[in-house]
Order: C-alpha cells, then structure tokens, then sequence
C-alpha cells in the first residue's frame, strides 16, 4: 500500500506544487515522508459460526507464509520463536541500537493469547520522497475560469482513498490467481508537506495527546457505527439480502408470536425511534445484529471497512458480505504547523487490542505518566511509552487468564503500539 500511497501522491505533486527541501537523513524531522503505516489486524477468514467473536485463520490452497514480524524489529531466530510464543506473550519493540525509526517513534507488539494461530497484526514504518516540480513560470498554475479549484490537501486525501481502493482489488485478484481468502483493517499515518494525514478502514484508532488533551483522529467502523449506510444499500438493493435479512432494525429479535403487534424499530433514516406494526418480512434476521464487540454485520463480520474479504460469504449461505464493506477510509488531517508542540505531545496509533480495553484518557494519562519519567530529549522515552501501553492492555497471567490491575481481563487479542511524537528538537515548517 506505501508504494500506491508514494506513486499516487508523487502523481499530484509533480502536476503542481514546489517540490520539498530534501533533508539530508532521512530521520530528521522535516523530512517529506510517509511514516507509520500500521495495517492492523490479520487476515480474516468467515468465522466458524454465525455471530462468532473474533477473527478465524485465514485459509488458502497453497501452505500458508511462514510467521513474520515487521521488519524493522530487526528479530533474530531465537526472538522470532518468542514473537510466536501465544502462551509467553513477550513485548516486542526495535532493538535500541541507534538505529531507530523516523522522528524517534516508538513501536512495540504482543500477539493474541492463542485466539488464532494465523492472527497477527503486522506493521511497516518507512521514509520516502516525494519530488515535485515547478510549473514553467514558477508560479503556482491558476485554475481555468469556471474550473473548481482544487488543494494540495484534498489531492493528498484523494490519493490516500486511491491507494486503499488499488490495494483492495490488489487483493481481489491475489483472491482468484491464488487462491487467497481472507482480508484486514488498515490505519495508515502520512506526513506531508506539514500536515498529518491520518487514514482509517476499520476498528483501529489514533489520537493525539497534546499537552494533556485528546484529540480523536479516527474512529472505529462496526456495524453499530455505519449501522445507517448498511440500511440504506440494504434498503435501495433488497437483493443483497437475499430473502434472508430485513434492513430494519429492532431492539430484539421479532417473534412469529408477535406478527400484527407493534414493536419499536428503525430505518435507514433515522437516528431515533418509533413504533410499526410487525409484517411477516420482520421475521427475516437483521442485517445489523448484536451491539459493541459483539454487533455483526449479516451475522457475520464485526467491522464494516478495510481490505479483501472478497469471498466472504454468510455463514451456510451463498450471500456475499462484500458489497456491504467498505475499502475506503475515513481521513483526517492535522496541520503540525498551526501549533507550538512540546517533546510530550504525541500521536498513538493502536490496534483493536489496545482499545478495547483501554479508553483515551487512560492513555493519556499514560502518557503523561510514562513520558515524565524521561528526559524531554531521550529518544527512547517513546518507545518506553509504547511498551506501557501494549503491557497496561496485556495484563498479567494469572490463574484465570491475563488480567489488568483491577482484575478485568486484558486483551486476549494482537495488540499493536506506535508513539509518534510531534514536538521537541527539530521543527515541523
């Protein structure tokens, strides 16, 4: 996805703009670059029964890729075999050997606790160059009268929504060359020309924490939150259904008891409410079932965007889930330039794992906590940060599972962790 990311944004640079200052390391600060990009969460195969939590192992006709870990962790043989350890749950992060990732980002992993041998999320953080060049007078081209202006910013969103599109048919036709099911979430953080651009397809989530406050810079795609776009294609494409679903909604499942009765539903339109008369259509199972964790669609799939998936299917049915994903990602942008950072101020970007059992002002205050107890200009501090977050979601094995410190259950799930800080030496013009 990078390389569509880097070949698509080159695209509309080189078609208007001034090109960036190179720097000459490609780990200063200003550097024109895509880093973190975090796709969460492992390739998902239909579970294996209707309205089962959790991902199940992807299948595939060929044998299955031996087990891996983001590069840039620098694994030897013996920390492979721990990475793959689900019982010992070992944190991984980037050897400190001087070497880091851009900007001094902190990274740092656990996989699940044996929920899926094939589940596992998988990270990538790289710098790249974008080069650009001037229009023949130097001066930035004026549109044509009557031609909608366009901006820089709006190019670089469109052409991180192209990226996401071109890897999902990527992966459509990996699906029939080689037989490959399955599909995943992805967040992905690009740095550009000042700004952040953060895209999101599926139930990871990034925020920022500046000077002690959260600023959400994502959410989360489950059938709860899309619930009215799944009504509405549900609603303007009834074949979708197949016979087998209603587009309403209900606060429990209709009864055949209850035919004639009135019972609170809602639409495709609505956000509240209110009372229909119960028709024999009603009986059909819902297209939007359960809530929180648990909410599916068809019964199905927990999240409602991300990649791949092409092949499936409800469970013992012949309907596609596809047409009610999405490929495409929510993005949202923040401007470094337009505050006065502190070497605390930092952007998180977590899988699943972290926040489902971690809310964003726990973070915060881990932050705070974990940050404090480093000099501002120790690079390490945020990779220190990172490990505190993936350990705080973990927990620790007890008799009865992993547990947090007030004894709830930690995630049983991967759990990915990227600190990106956003202020201290070096500016962001």
């Amino acid at each position: 996805m990078l390389n569509r990311v880097r070949s698509a944004v080159a695209h509309l640079v080189s078609s208007g703009g001034a090109p960036p200052s190179r720097p000459k390391s490609p780990d200063l600060p200003n550097a024109t670059s895509a880093p973190p990009a975090a796709p969460p969460q492992a390739p998902r195969s239909p579970p294996a029964r209707a309205g089962s939590g959790g991902a199940a192992p992807a299948r595939t006709v060929e044998a299955r890729a031996s087990f891996s870990r983001p590069t840039f962790l620098q694994l030897s043989p013996g920390g492979l075999r721990r990475a793959d350890d689900h019982a010992g749950r070992a944190v991984q992060s980037p050897p400190d050997t001087g070497r880091r990732l851009p900007w001094s980002t902190g990274y740092a992993e656990v996989i699940n606790a044996g929920k899926s041998r094939h589940n596992e999320d998988q990270a990538c953080c790289e710098v790249v160059y974008v080069e650009g060049r001037r229009s023949v007078s130097g001066a930035p081209r004026e549109p044509s009268r009557g031609q909608k202006e366009v901006t820089h910013e709006s190019l670089v969103v469109g052409a991180i929504e192209n990226a996401f599109q071109l890897m999902d048919g990527q992966m459509a036709r990996e699906r029939r060359g080689q037989q490959v099911e399955g599909g995943c979430c992805a967040l992905v953080v690009v740095y550009l020309l000042g700004k952040v651009y953060v895209a999101n397809a599926g139930d990871s989530r990034a925020i920022i924490v500046r000077n002690g406050e959260v600023i959400p810079m994502s959410r989360e795609f489950t059938p709860e939150t899309e619930r009215q776009r799944l009504q509405l294609l549900g609603f303007l494409k009834p074949e979708l259904l197949g016979g087998e679903f209603t587009h309403l909604e209900f606060p429990r499942r209709v009864q055949p008891k209850e035919l004639g009765q009135r019972m609170l539903y809602r639409d495709q339109n609505m956000t509240g409410w209110a009372y229909k008369k119960i028709e024999l259509e009603d009986l059909r199972f819902p297209l939007v079932c359960g809530e929180g964790k648990k909410a599916r669609v068809m019964a199905t799939i927990g999240v409602t965007r991300g990649l791949g998936d092409h092949n499936l299917r409800v469970c013992s049915s012949t309907l596609p889930i596809k047409p009610f994903l999405s490929c495409f990602p929510e993005v949202r942008v923040y401007d470094l330039t337009q505050y006065e950072h502190c070497p605390d101020d930092v952007l998180v970007l977590g899988t699943d794992g972290l926040w489902d059992v971690t809310s964003d002002c726990e973070v915060a205050a881990t932050v705070d906590r974990v940050l404090s107890a480093y000099e501002p200009n120790d690079p390490s501090r945020y990779t220190a940060l990172a490990q505190a977050l993936v350990l705080g979601a973990r927990g620790t094995p007890r008799d009865r599972g992993w547990r947090l410190p007030n004894n709830k259950l930690g995630s049983g799930d991967d759990i990915s962790v990227f600190v990106i800080p956003l202020g201290g030496p070096g500016s962001y013009s």
